[in-house]
C-alpha cells in the first residue's frame, strides 16, 4: 500500500503559531541508562567537537557521527541551545561534545527560554511527567519513542491532544531509506500475508522501532496481539484487517538483527535490513522542525495512538500468559 503525510494543518488547533523561517532555540531534556540521544541529536542539530565526542560513551555515535560527509550535520535555522539531564555530569558531556551554550539546572528553567523541547529519553511510564510542565505551559514538545507503554498514559496524552497541545512523537525507523519503496508501495508483492521485523533490547523500550517499521507498510488496521515469548524474547503475532499476520521480535542481545525485514504477499516477497542511523534520525528531526514551523504532522496522532496500543497490547498478552488481546480493548 502506500501511505502519504497527513495534509491537516493543526496550527489553530494545536494552540500555537506555527513559527515559519524564525530561527529556532531548542532545548533536549533528559538522558536515561542505554540511550545517547541527547549527543546524537543535539549533533544532528549543532555539528560536533571530535575531541569532546570521541569520550561518549555509546561508541556507535561517534563512529556514525564520523562517517559523514562535510556538510551534512546541521539543520538550518535550528539549533540545541539548552540542555538538562537528569545527571548534571551528563549535561555537561553532552554540551561539550554537541556545542550546545547553556547548561538548566532544572527542566522547567528552559520555559521561555527555547521555542520547543526534546525529550530525550525512552521510558515510556516516564514521559507524561517529564513533558507535563512543557505541555501545560503551551511549549511544543517532541518526545522520544515510544511516547507510553500503559494505556493511562496514553489516555493523557490524548487528552492533552484534543486539548489542543502541540506534542509529536516517533521513531526513526518509520523514516528508514532502506524500507522507503515498500512505504511508498507494496503493488509488487500482490496482497500482503505476512511480515516479520526484529529489534534486540526490551519490547518497553525498542518494541516501537519494531513497530514503526512495519505500521506505514500495512496502515491502519491490527486488530490483535497474541505474545508467544517470554520478558527477554518477545515475540508477538499481530492480525491486520487486510488479512496479514505481522511477527514482531524483540530480544535482549540480539543486537545482530536490529531492523531485518521480511515481507511475504500473494505474488512475490522482499526483504530489506536497516543501517543508516544517521540518515532516520536526521529525517527525524527535520520533520519535527516542519511541524514547528508550519503546524503540518507528517503523521496522525491517531497513528501514533495505533502503534501505543500494539506496543501495550503486546505488554499486556505477556503479562496474561499469551492471551490474545484485541487493541480495542485499550
Amino acid at each position: 500500500m502506500t501511505t502519504t503525510p497527513s495534509t491537516e494543518h493543526d496550527a489553530a488547533a494545536l494552540g500555537f503559531a506555527p513559527l515559519g523561517d524564525k530561527p529556532l532555540s531548542l532545548a533536549m531534556v533528559g538522558m536515561v541508562e542505554g540511550n545517547g540521544h541527547p549527543y546524537s541529536w543535539s549533533a544532528i542539530f549543532n555539528g560536533y567537537d571530535a575531541v569532546a565526542m570521541a569520550q561518549c560513551p555509546y561508541p556507535a555515535i561517534p563512529d556514525y557521527l564520523g562517517r559523514q560527509p562535510k556538510g551534512t550535520l546541521g539543520i538550518p535555522g535550528a539549533r540545541v541551545t539548552h540542555i538538562w539531564t537528569d545527571d548534571a555530569a551528563d549535561a555537561a558531556a553532552v554540551a561539550r561534545a554537541s556545542l550546545i551554550p547553556n547548561l538548566a539546572e532544572a527542566p522547567e528553567e528552559v520555559i521561555g527560554q527555547v521555542d520547543a523541547v526534546i525529550i530525550a529519553t525512552d521510558i515510556g511510564h516516564e514521559h507524561v511527567t517529564r513533558c507535563r510542565p512543557f505541555v501545560e505551559a503551551g511549549v511544543p514538545v517532541f518526545v522520544d519513542k515510544p511516547l507510553v507503554d500503559n494505556a493511562r498514559d496514553l489516555a493523557q496524552f490524548r487528552a492533552w491532544h484534543e486539548a489542543g497541545r502541540a506534542i509529536l512523537s516517533s521513531s526513526c525507523m518509520a523514516y528508514a531509506k532502506e524500507f522507503l519503496p515498500w512505504r511508498e508501495s507494496t503493488h509488487d508483492l500482490g496482497a500482503l500475508r505476512f511480515a516479520a521485523i526484529t529489534t534486540m533490547k526490551s519490547w518497553e523500550r525498542y518494541g516501537i522501532h519494531a513497530l514503526s517499521a512495519i505500521y506505514p507498510l500495512f496502515g491502519p488496521g491490527f486488530l490483535h496481539a497474541r505474545h508467544c515469548g517470554t520478558p527477554a524474547h518477545n515475540v508477538v503475532v499481530f492480525t491486520h484487517a487486510c488479512g496479514a499476520e505481522a511477527v514482531v521480535a524483540a530480544v535482549d542481545d540480539m543486537y545482530g538483527g536490529f531492523g531485518k525485514l521480511l515481507l511475504c504477499g500473494t505474488r512475490g516477497s522482499a526483504q530489506a535490513e536497516f543501517s543508516d542511523t544517521f540518515y532516520a534520525f536526521k529525517a527525524q528531526l527535520l520533520d519535527f522542525v516542519h511541524f514547528l514551523r508550519t503546524g503540518r504532522r507528517h503523521t496522525s496522532f491517531s497513528e501514533t495512538e495505533e502503534l501505543m496500543r500494539m506496543l501495550i497490547a503486546g505488554i499486556r498478552s505477556r503479562e496474561e500468559g499469551g492471551r490474545t488481546v484485541a487493541l480495542e480493548e485499550i
